[in-house]
């Protein structure tokens, strides 16, 4: 298999997706060895079901690696002999950091116990008869890299094939991976070694193979999200997604395995193609209503505009026909924002539940799944709480401009009605003044002429004001006149109907009194 101066592209084994579908649609874009999901060499052995549902190959399904997780060396021998015929080897879990396997005696804490790794691998080389059959171990490193060292070597000794090094600790999932231990681990053993770890790209592979020296570079993630990576793609192909269609249905894929890996390979597409992080259309839609609702507020604020000016804008003929539709509307808007709201809401809950601190380690890739759902959910909470708020706070500012337009325009009137008045008064001053000066400064029979004119003039004004304020007593007391009329009249029907309702009584007890 390895070849010097070629680095080995290599799929992982992932729990539920390495199956035989995607290691077919990986094969045709240049992965050179696959591996299955890992199986539990004890359950493998025990159960014709087990063995019929976790193992499942075809003639093209090479080269082939099965990975199993065991904890005894006759177990694992046991396994491998029953799928040597059908592979090219089998590999070793002793990186998986999953609690329940670990609490089995599975997995990553195998790393701790380097004799009984040594003894598994040592009864696989002995009992299958296959002298090209290879065993491979997969494993995490320690905090002391010696002790790392210190197992690749024994595993060697007792003749594995190849090394796969996971360049994290037991504890870390997400962190950087350590390049330099995957590099001391490969100049400690002469065999092959394979690096595994954020390979998201083709030049991952390359970069990875000149930090490390080495032989090959095993990718999951990043084959989950692109299985034409190795290819050379930096995003899924559309080739590949319909080459995916076509292995699902050619072998009978279940939906559910299908749906998952289809979603995977769509994800970095959607992100390039919607920049909004895979929004869903009704949420760029409440977002678009957030930005206009933004964009109406800024301009409702805008000081060169005041508030006459808008009035005298909401009163053109296309305010008054949308007024009859604007209460309906403002309470639909708030109905559907507060649903979009509770949902986001929902969604925010079920993604920030702490079971899932633990239940996504059981799925490959699935952490950061959720925690891009989680993500969009809380982005959507945001988007349609702020959508609400703005909406309720849009319509107050139009009520609010609405309402010192016309407190402006009463006190404009009320002001012109001030100066009015001012300028009645101050005529009446100048009269006055000008009748006093006539009466003091003027001489004889002409003064006394010019001043009763001037009162006649006066008398006649007051006569007039006189007449008018009768005339609207006049009117007040016909009115009120009116209004005693329709008092006496109701006050006679409230009688005849309280006397009616008082027969109706008596009667309704002289009935109950018979029946009694």
């Amino acid at each position: 298999m390895f070849e010097k101066g070629k680095v080995l592209k290599i799929c992982a084994p992932m729990v539920r997706y390495s199956k035989l579908a995607f290691r077919s649609l990986v094969r045709k874009y240049n992965c050179d060895i696959c591996f299955t999901p890992m199986i539990v060499a004890a359950d493998f052995m025990r159960s014709v079901k087990a063995r019929d549902s976790e193992f499942t190959t075809n003639e093209c399904d090479r080269p082939l690696i099965v990975q199993f997780a065991a904890h005894d060396a006759q177990t694992l021998a046991d396994a491998a002999c029953v799928v040597a015929p059908f592979s090219d080897g089998v590999d070793l879990n002793c990186g998986c950091p999953q609690r329940w396997a670990m609490s089995a005696g599975y997995g990553a804490c195998l790393i701790n116990k380097p004799e009984l790794v040594k003894d598994m691998v040592r009864h696989v080389r002995n009992q299958v008869e296959n002298p090209n059959y290879t065993v491979s171990i997969k494993i995490r490193i320690h905090k002391d890299l010696k002790r790392t060292v210190d197992l690749c070597q024994k595993a060697e000794s007792a003749g594995v094939s190849w090394i796969t090094v996971h360049g994290r600790t037991i504890e870390e999932r997400h962190q950087p991976v350590h390049y330099d231990a995957i590099k001391t681990i490969k100049g400690s053993v002469s065999v092959p070694v394979i690096a595994n770890g954020d390979i998201k790209y083709l030049r991952d592979v390359e970069y990875t193979h000149q930090l490390t020296g080495v032989d090959g570079v095993m990718a999951a993630r990043g084959l989950l999200a692109n299985p034409a990576m190795f290819a050379g793609y930096e995003e899924t192909p559309l080739e590949c997604i319909w080459d995916w269609v076509d292995i699902s249905i050619a072998q009978g894929t279940p939906f559910s395995c299908f749906h998952h890996h289809l979603i995977y390979m769509l994800e970095r597409q959607f992100l390039v193609i919607c920049p909004l992080t895979e929004m869903t259309l009704q949420w760029t839609a409440v977002a678009l209503f957030l930005y206009v609702e933004i964009g109406i507020l800024v301009i409702l604020c805008l000081p060169f505009i005041s508030a006459k000016r808008w009035q005298i804008i909401f009163q053109l003929r296309i305010w008054s026909f949308m007024a009859r539709f604007w209460n309906k509307v403002f309470l639909t808007m708030i109905i559907i924002l507060i649903v979009l709201f509770l949902d986001a809401v929902r969604e925010v809950r079920k993604y920030s539940v702490k079971e899932f601190g633990t239940d996504t380690k059981l799925q490959p890739n699935m952490f950061d799944h959720l925690h891009m759902k989680l993500f969009r959910a809380q982005r959507n909470l945001y988007i349609s709480g702020f959508a609400v708020f703005l909406w309720l706070v849009m319509k107050r500012v139009v009520t609010l401009i609405n309402q010192l337009a016309s407190v402006s325009g009463t006190t404009a009137a009320l002001q012109a009605q001030a100066e009015n008045a001012n300028q009645a008064a101050k005529k009446y001053m100048e009269d006055n003044e000008l009748l006093k000066q006539t009466l003091m400064e003027g001489k004889g029979e002409k003064a006394t002429a010019e001043g009763m004119e001037l009162l006649r003039k006066e008398v006649e004004k007051l006569k007039e004001q006189l007449k008018t304020a009768g005339d609207a007593l006049k009117k007040s007391q016909s009115e009120a006149d009116v209004m005693k009329k329709q008092t006496e009249g109701l006050a006679r029907e409230y009688d005849r109907l309280l006397k009616e309702h008082q027969e109706l009584q008596n009667l309704q007890d002289s009935g109950s009194k018979k029946e009694n």
